[in-house]
This record gives C-alpha cells, sequence and structure tokens, in this order.
C-alpha cells in the first residue's frame, strides 16, 4: 500500500482536482484514540486546484494549517480540518494531513519520542486502499506502536525510540507507517479515527546489544563502560548496569532488579 501511495505526485494530483467543484467550503473530523501519554500535531497541506488559474508562493506545497499540541500537555483529540480553502484568491484543495505521534516515557524534558501517520486524501482511490465508512460517518484506520530500547553515554542511560508501523483490516501489522486513504467525496461531514494500540512488549532497538533472559533483558558489558556499541559479540556471560529515565541503577529491564 505505502509503494501506491509513493506514486501519486502532488503534481498528479492538481491535474485530476482541476474538475472540483469548490463553491462551498466543507471539513471532515480528525480524531484519534491513543495510549495514555500520547499526543498528537496534526499538518494539512493544500495544493491550487487549478494552476492556470492562481499563483502560491509555493505551488509545490501550497498553504498549510497546522495544529500544535505540546506532547506533556492535554490536548484536544479531534479537530476540524477544511477540504476547500481560498488564500489571497487562490483555491485550493487538500491532499495530505501530516500527523506527528508524540509518546511520553519519563520525566525529563527529553524522555520523549515521536514517530508519524498520515491521512492521503485523493479525487479517486482504487477500492482496496480507500477507507470505508460506518453508518454513523466514521472511518478509523489502525497502527500499532512499539518502544524500542537501547544505552546512551558512559553511564548507560536508557532511552526510547518509538516504531509505529500500520495494521490491516484483520489487525496484523504490516510494513510501513499507519495512512489512511480517501476521496473528496467521501469526507464532508465524515469522522477520520486514527487508532494506536501499544504492542505487547518492548524490544532492543540497537543491534546485538541486550540479552533475553527470564524477566526481562540483561544489557552485554561489551569492552567496558567507555565502549560506545559494547556489541555482545558472542559474550552473553558479562553484563552491565544501567541507569533508567528515573536515575535508577538498574541490572534487568525493565523490572530494574533480578
Amino acid at each position: 500500500m505505502i509503494r501506491i501511495f509513493k506514486g501519486l505526485s502532488v503534481g498528479g494530483f492538481m491535474v485530476l482536482a482541476a474538475g472540483c467543484a469548490i463553491a462551498k467550503s466543507e471539513s471532515f473530523i480528525f480524531t484519534t484514540d491513543m495510549p495514555s501519554g500520547f499526543t498528537y500535531e496534526a499538518l494539512a497541506q493544500y495544493v491550487p486546484v487549478n494552476r492556470e488559474r492562481c499563483t502560491v508562493k509555493k505551488p509545490h506545497v501550497g498553504y498549510n494549517q497546522r495544529w500544535r499540541m505540546p506532547h506533556r500537555e492535554k490536548y484536544k483529540p479531534s479537530i476540524e480540518v477544511p477540504i476547500y480553502r481560498t488564500v489571497k484568491g487562490c483555491p485550493l484543495v487538500i491532499y495530505r494531513v501530516e500527523l506527528g505521534i508524540y509518546a511520553v516515557y519519563g520525566e525529563g524534558r527529553s524522555d520523549f519520542s515521536a514517530h508519524s501517520a498520515a491521512v492521503a486524501t485523493r479525487v479517486s482511490f482504487d477500492e482496496a486502499i480507500k477507507g470505508k465508512f460506518d453508518s454513523s460517518g466514521v472511518s478509523e484506520f489502525n497502527g500499532q506502536c512499539q518502544w524500542l530500547f537501547r544505552t546512551v553515554g558512559p553511564e548507560r542511560y536508557i532511552i526510547k525510540l518509538l516504531d509505529c508501523k500500520a495494521m490491516d483490516a484483520q489487525g496484523r501489522v504490516v510494513k510501513g507507517r499507519p495512512i489512511g486513504a480517501y476521496t473528496l467525496d467521501q469526507l464532508p461531514g465524515k469522522t477520520v479515527k486514527l487508532k494506536i494500540k501499544m504492542a505487547d512488549e518492548e524490544r532492543p532497538g540497537w543491534g546485538d546489544t541486550w540479552v533475553k533472559v527470564p524477566g526481562g533483558w540483561k544489557r552485554c558489558m561489551g569492552k567496558g563502560f567507555e565502549d560506545r556499541d559494547s556489541y555482545c559479540l558472542g559474550n552473553y556471560k558479562d553484563f552491565s548496569s544501567f541507569k533508567m529515565p528515573d536515575g535508577r541503577v538498574c541490572t534487568i529491564y525493565p523490572g530494574c532488579t533480578e
């Protein structure tokens, strides 16, 4: 599915959109269902409906609209996204909503990570790709996020990276980020929901550096604490301590003590 999206250029969208009626202002609701500690930012991207009749400063991007939601504050899960806009006399139509997914894993200012998702819009999509709406006018596309943990620095502080993948209609995790696809005529007055679930387990995010043991993971010592990479390299007996985001010195992740 991701390869198909890549083949849809902005230029191709402009040609298709030129015949769209834009007499009325229309919008759809975007909302989310995400785990605790998650938030998102949205960037709605627009292109001119007809390149021959108007000019924008960045024709390949158009005029964007952004919703910022700080990752450590409560946020409104729903936003109203205009489908058509007119800016400085230029009729615009939406072609994508880029979504930044943020998740917090500690109290420190930098204890968060981000990934991305998107809502793609076109005049037409193959039926196998196009999202479906239920009787209440809601369409849901799904993703699964997983924490990837690793250590940094000579004291081996734990940091986490967020990795989010799409899920198919059967609930299986597939390649690529979560993406919902909708035609322009589907969207007016409807609700598009991104539903994110967390994977049951975290996993190491950096090569051959951790060993799975009963109760969690142990960090290979490598050549010593000054060894930045500290690969196991077949030595699965010598382990090091590490520090959790809250400063605790631990020997097993995630339980801290064995």
